[in-house]
């Protein structure tokens, strides 16, 4: 992890953002995070809370059950909101965020600036939109099909570009079973005809 205090690159990050207007209207000294791939980003064990938003590369948000396994919650990228819920709520012991690659965030102590935050109506709207749209994506996945070939299926057409699958560990990862299960699943639909192998890894529904 490397912070980075150069002004001007901070400003011409928050320039590229799509808050930009509301990032400004803040004023509040920004500066930027860069993680690389496999660090993690926000963690219980995390000591400072802070407010990030993705200006480059992703991120995978999971959650730690009791017995160890990891349950996939969703993946961010480009304007990901990390800490909106820290902002009003205690931290959550379960929820891990990792750099799915090489990682640039814009990035504030919470606690440090956590009245000015609240009290600007631009910033709590999009933090309102945030928040809907992540209870959005935890119930769409609470009502997932019941058998992993729908939901392969499902996945295909609903999350994946073009219903393409590309990367069988990264799509098994999301559909929370094994890359050997979703091999069997993918070999299965191609022989039924329900996709075509473009190539490794790589299957379009059809």
């Amino acid at each position: 992890m490397e912070r980075v205090y150069d002004k001007k690159k901070i400003k011409g990050c928050i320039a590229k953002s799509n808050y930009h207007a509301v990032l400004d209207s803040l004023d509040i000294d920004f500066y930027l995070i860069k993680y690389e791939k496999g660090e993690l980003v926000s963690s219980p064990f995390q000591n400072e809370l802070l407010f990030q938003i993705v200006e480059q590369g992703s991120i995978n948000i999971y959650f730690i059950r009791d017995d160890g396994t990891r349950y996939s919650l969703s993946r961010g990228t480009t304007d990901y909101f990390l800490g909106d819920m820290d902002i009003f709520y205690p931290k959550s012991n379960h929820i891990y965020a990792e750099a799915a690659e090489s990682l640039t965030c814009i990035s504030c102590s919470i606690e440090k600036h956590r009245e000015r935050l609240l009290s600007n109506n631009g910033f709590l709207r999009l933090i309102c939109n945030s928040l809907s749209g992540k209870i959005g994506s935890m119930a769409a996945l609470d009502a997932a099909p019941a058998s992993l070939t729908e939901r392969v299926m499902s996945y295909m057409k609903y999350k994946c570009d073009d219903e393409t699958l590309k990367g069988i560990e990264q799509a098994a990862f999301h559909l929370h079973c094994s890359t050997r299960q979703l091999q069997r699943i993918l070999n299965q639909s191609e022989t039924a005809g329900f996709v075509k192998k473009l190539g490794k890894g790589t299957y379009k529904l059809l």
